[in-house]
């Protein structure tokens, strides 16, 4: 009840708030035309200095609204014509006039046009955050991937996790889990399992779903980044970092419902306001309620999603932003399929020979979960100079879920675990499913970090410099407590048996009851990170640029204790290096760059070798080299490469002392190498294009007899692709109208891969979307289909997990 007051009491704000606001502003309109009396289309008019403007329509008109009363200058203004500044004074409720002539006939604007073309809207030239600096994609020598809000918005996509299929060489693994700390989906990029755990540069984790209400745009950094962001929050594969919207000077914003398959209702909000009279806060909140069923039964998401933000410029040197981030719901585990081993007696390898049903959840009533997180984040700006800059920044974050977790294990028909039904001389073959649980006990993860960033620009000699002094504080303090059992029971794999719909959140309850000691895993500890990096950018001269970069890094495990208040056992100290080189070349200027790069990653280890040594931080290297293009002003865009990753000092069973059967020996090895192409394109006005294609191949090397030489289980499929094509129509009865189609492909993913237990298949896929929509300067209607042939396929890592069949939706937004 408190979530529905919540979200009614947002919705009833934003609407009063525009109808208080509304009535203190007015609107500037009128036409620009040509020296020949023609419309001037695409023509810029705003107001200097503030932020508000438009384009003119195809009849040479345009309307500025929202303007408060005071004095101002309108400027008209566009890329090859001469710009036009005229000044109006606007008093409350009253409308004003402003016509313009441009110097330009109507042929000659005509040229202009053609040759300017329209913005390479899903493109991005540049970032404040991958590099904690702001320098261009083309300076930057490592490689990322920029998902926009217009690929947002061209798609009806609501959530992070289904923006990353925009993304080159990156395969979702696992939906989101809702458990505490667990950071939302999993995704696999270069060989890695990676999650979305960074939000504008620092700590930003998620429980469930990772709403997309309050995004702006989303980074897909690529490869071993410990040097810049850490290795608690990253991977050897790289990061995700979202990218959130910030108050802006005015007021406005938009509302949108939506609706579609499986009972899908969507509720959203943006709304962005001045808070004083002097302009110096701006506040903007976002907000969203989102339920979807599925086709599977008994599955569901129910969640409310909060994100207030506030922006207060204390003076031309100093400004502040904070904002939060408030999620709640409850779900169900979408239903994973796990092996018992070996998967060789199964008698099939690949997951569409497996004869389970494609609908079936294998539950008989709703199996839910409570989960919520809290976040806080803050951030001060602070400028010396015109070359010397600070930035502090704050993050705090609650992750909590409390509930049931249900696994299903696929069983060969030779199993003990099938009890009375087992049978020991069974030859290959599976008829049962083994139903099981692992729940959360009101678990808590909590993360804080501090981080101070000084950045600055001079010059030695005639070579200037970039550079970033960081200083890093990490704590993460984690109260959870799963509880699980192995079976509930089995039934039959193809959802007829007799007990099918027995496993209820009742009788589990009972079970569990029944159980004199449920098995318990705590995950109580507390860890310390202390960092310190700096990172320089230097342009050796105008087309030559290089970068060195290092972090070291101190991090302190406090140990692992229990509820119960046991002493901390198996705490542990480690301190790392983590270097980072890269030179940049562009043969022509501000279009071309040829970039090659070494970058580095780690991961704290506890626990000691065979001889009773302790194991050292595992440490990841990338060599990487190749060629990106922002060529014809931007129209074209992309990136090709080549990366090489080994991991060494990987922790694996030593084999050599029968005494001692857990043994283990720091020495193993993982290569991980591929390569990555990207373009992002505008070939014509109104058409824009996203195309990716990645090749990974690794193996492991020095590993366990079993799994020597072998593809890692977890890496997802080794070839994968991505494809999107839009067109908008930018003039005549059709202006706004707009349509995009595309699709993601994957190769055969093998998720078991070894000589004792087998191989198993998650087979290759092709998925089609597509998308239709109406954009008006008032209002956006959209619709679109994803997966439109209706495909069966299956994503996961470990896992068979079946993906969403055809789904349709539709979307409405009202703009002011």
């Amino acid at each position: 009840m408190f979530k529905i007051k919540l979200f009614s009491f947002t919705i009833l704000f934003t609407f009063t708030s525009i109808l208080c606001f509304a009535q203190q502003f007015s609107t500037i309109s009128g036409t620009v035309t040509t020296s020949d009396g023609k419309p001037a289309t695409y023509i810029s008019v705003g107001l200097k200095g503030k932020g508000l403007g438009n384009v003119t329509n195809d009849k040479g008109i345009f309307e500025i609204q929202r303007v408060k009363p005071g004095a101002y200058i309108v400027r008209a203004s566009g890329v090859g014509i001469q710009s036009i500044e005229k000044s109006v004074t606007i008093i409350a409720g009253e409308n004003k006039t402003v016509d313009f002539v441009i110097s330009q006939n109507s042929n000659q604007l005509n040229e202009v046009n053609i040759n300017k073309g329209k913005a390479n809207k899903y493109g991005a030239q540049k970032s404040d955050y991958v590099a904690k600096m702001p320098i261009s994609n083309l300076e930057n020598p490592q490689v990322y991937t920029t998902i926009t809000k217009e690929t947002f918005n061209d798609q009806l996509i609501f959530s992070v996790d289904d923006a990353t299929r925009n993304a080159v060489g990156i395969q979702k693994m696992w939906e989101s889990t809702g458990r505490g700390g667990d950071g939302g989906a999993y995704y696999a990029s270069r060989g890695f399992i990676v999650q979305s755990k960074l939000r504008n540069g620092i700590a930003g984790n998620v429980t469930s779903r990772n709403d997309a209400a309050n995004i702006e745009s989303v980074e897909v950094i690529k490869g071993p980044s410990a040097t810049l962001f850490g290795s608690t929050l990253t991977s050897y594969g790289g990061l995700i970092n979202r990218i959130t919207k910030k108050p802006f000077e005015g007021l406005g914003g938009e509302v949108t419902y939506s609706a579609g398959s499986y009972d899908l209702n969507r509720v959203s909000t943006d709304f962005n306001f001045p808070v004083d009279k002097a302009n110096h806060i701006y506040a903007r909140i976002n907000a969203s309620y989102n339920y979807k069923g599925s086709f599977q039964q008994n599955v569901f998401d129910r969640g409310f999603f909060v994100a207030p933000s506030l922006a207060y410029k204390a003076n031309d040197k100093l400004d502040f932003t904070f904002d939060a981030e408030i999620a709640n719901g409850n779900n169900t585990l979408k239903p994973f399929v796990f092996f018992y081993f070996p998967v060789k007696d199964l008698g099939f390898d690949r997951a569409d020979q497996s004869g389970i049903p494609y609908d079936k959840s294998f539950t008989g009533g709703v199996m839910k979960q409570k989960y919520n997180s809290t976040t806080f984040f803050g951030q001060a700006n602070y400028k010396f100079n015109n070359n010397w800059s600070s930035h502090t920044s704050f993050s705090s974050s609650y992750s909590f879920s409390n509930g049931r977790g249900t696994y299903l294990f696929l069983v060969p028909d030779n199993s003990p675990l099938l009890g009375s039904l087992y049978n020991p001389s069974a030859g290959p073959g599976s008829t049962y499913i083994s139903r099981a649980d692992q729940s959360t006990d009101n678990s808590k993860v909590f993360n804080y970090e501090v981080q101070q960033n000084f950045n600055g620009t001079f010059n030695l000699g005639s070579i200037k410099n970039r550079l970033v002094l960081g200083l890093d504080y990490l704590r993460q303090n984690s109260d959870q407590l799963f509880y699980s059992i192995d079976s509930f029971d089995v039934t039959n794999k193809n959802g007829t048996g007799a007990n099918y719909n027995n496993f209820t959140e009742t009788n589990l309850a009972a079970f569990y009851a029944a159980i004199p000691n449920v098995p318990k895993y705590p995950y109580n500890f507390k860890t310390n990170t202390y960092s310190a990096y700096a990172s320089d950018v230097i342009n050796l001269t105008d087309r030559l640029i290089a970068l060195a970069a290092i972090r070291v890094d101190r991090f302190d495990n406090k140990g692992n204790s229990d509820r119960a208040g046991s002493a901390p056992k198996g705490a542990y100290k480690q301190t790392a290096f983590s270097p980072k080189f890269g030179l940049v070349f562009q043969p022509i200027k501000d279009q071309l760059s040829l970039f090659a790069n070494y970058q580095n990653g780690f991961n704290n280890l506890s626990g000691i070798d065979f001889k009773g040594d302790a194991f050292k931080p595992e440490q990841a290297n990338q060599i990487e080299g190749g060629v990106k293009s922002n060529l014809f002003g931007g129209k074209l865009t992309g990136s090709v490469s080549y990366y090489y990753i080994k991991v060494k000092d990987i922790v694996r069973g030593y084999n050599d002392d029968p005494s001692n059967p857990n043994a283990q020996i720091q020495d193993g090895n993982k290569i991980s190498k591929g390569i990555e192409a990207e373009i992002v394109a505008n070939p014509l006005n109104g058409l824009n294009i996203i195309a990716g294609f990645a090749y990974n191949d690794n193996r492991l090397q020095n590993a366990s007899p079993d799994v020597e030489g072998r593809r890692d289980a977890y890496s997802a499929s080794p070839y994968s692709a991505n494809l999107w094509i839009s067109y908008k129509f930018a003039t005549g009865s059709l202006r706004g109208f707009g349509l995009g189609a595309g699709g993601n492909y994957a190769s055969d993913n093998k998720i078991v891969n070894s000589v004792s237990q087998g191989v198993f298949i998650l087979p290759a896929y092709e998925v089609f979307n597509a998308s239709v929509f109406y954009d008006h300067p008032r209002f956006r209607i959209g619709a679109k289909v994803d997966n439109f042939t209706n495909q069966k396929y299956w994503t996961g890592y470990s896992t068979m997990n079946p993906q969403d069949l055809r789904t349709f939706t539709g979307s409405v937004t009202y703009k002011f």
